[in-house]
């Protein structure tokens, strides 16, 4: 791992423990591996197989809930290293806190299958070792409507969303123009029988952001991720919500903004889960 991956994973150990030393009123921690066959990536017309390591802690505080992502991704040789030391490798994080409305003002919100509403900060921040070089640093906030119930729960949003990168390719930073994004994120449970399922995953549509780092005109970005987990720990006679397995999907159109070879990536992946 080169010295940029180096540095920003010790940055965003140490945020994660500044998100963890405050006072949580509950708190769920996991670890996944993913793996997938057919992702792309921009001006590479080549299928790349990634191997996705994650840790995710979700956590509510007195006035709302935290939520902090960390994906360790492994490319192969179809999504080579800058050095020419194999597969590229990435690291990609997500910090989002949510201030509550009903936490804020001690109402309970009651309308129809809403149960709240939130305004959510969110930051992303990448590293990636390949000729591009990515440095991805986003600003993303806005209103949240959240849904919930016995069905599980899911959240709309109406962002803002301002991206700073980094382009290797031409040697310069990059800053994109300000534009917005509509996102939705869902945890559903279910049984099918005696098996006990949940469907997870998330969703964003982000509108064009100004011109790339080689002065091309960005489109509006598609990408879904989404999931359905057998809770195999609780069909094995266990605890629930401690070890799930499935399948999933990823669909991203104009990757990056990107709308040329490589811009589209649909492909199936495979997921375990354990709850800490």
């Amino acid at each position: 791992m080169n010295t940029r991956l180096t540095q920003i994973s010790s940055a965003l150990i140490l945020a994660f423990g500044c998100v963890a030393a405050q006072a949580a009123d509950w708190s769920d921690n996991s670890v996944s591996y993913r793996y997938g066959t057919s992702f792309h990536e921009p001006a590479n017309d080549k299928d790349v197989t990634k191997n996705i390591l994650n840790f995710t802690h979700v956590s509510g505080f007195k006035y709302g809930s935290n939520f902090f992502t960390i994906d360790a991704l492994k490319s192969d040789h179809n999504d080579p290293a800058n050095n020419g030391g194999g597969g590229a490798q990435e690291l990609y994080a997500i910090f989002s806190n949510q201030l509550h409305y009903g936490k804020l003002t001690g109402s309970k919100i009651a309308l129809g299958p809403i149960s709240d509403f939130a305004w959510t900060t969110r930051i992303d921040l990448n590293s990636k070792d390949d000729a591009f070089a990515s440095r991805v640093q986003k600003l993303i906030l806005g209103p949240t409507i959240k849904f919930g119930g016995s069905w599980g729960w899911a959240d709309l949003d109406f962002l803002s969303y301002k991206e700073k990168n980094h382009n290797g390719i031409v040697g310069k930073a990059v800053d994109f123009d300000l534009t917005w994004r509509v996102g939705s994120a869902w945890g559903v449970g279910f049984d099918a029988g005696p098996v006990p399922l949940k469907f997870n995953g998330w969703a964003t549509y982000t509108g064009a952001k100004g011109k790339d780092g080689f002065g091309t005109e960005t489109k509006a970005e598609t990408w879904i991720n989404a999931f359905l987990m057998v809770d195999a720990g609780k069909l094995a006679g266990g605890s629930k919500d401690t070890f799930l397995a499935g399948v999933g999907y990823e669909y991203v159109k104009n990757k990056f903004g990107s709308s040329g070879t490589g811009s589209k990536t649909s492909t199936p992946m495979v997921k375990v889960e354990w709850h800490l």
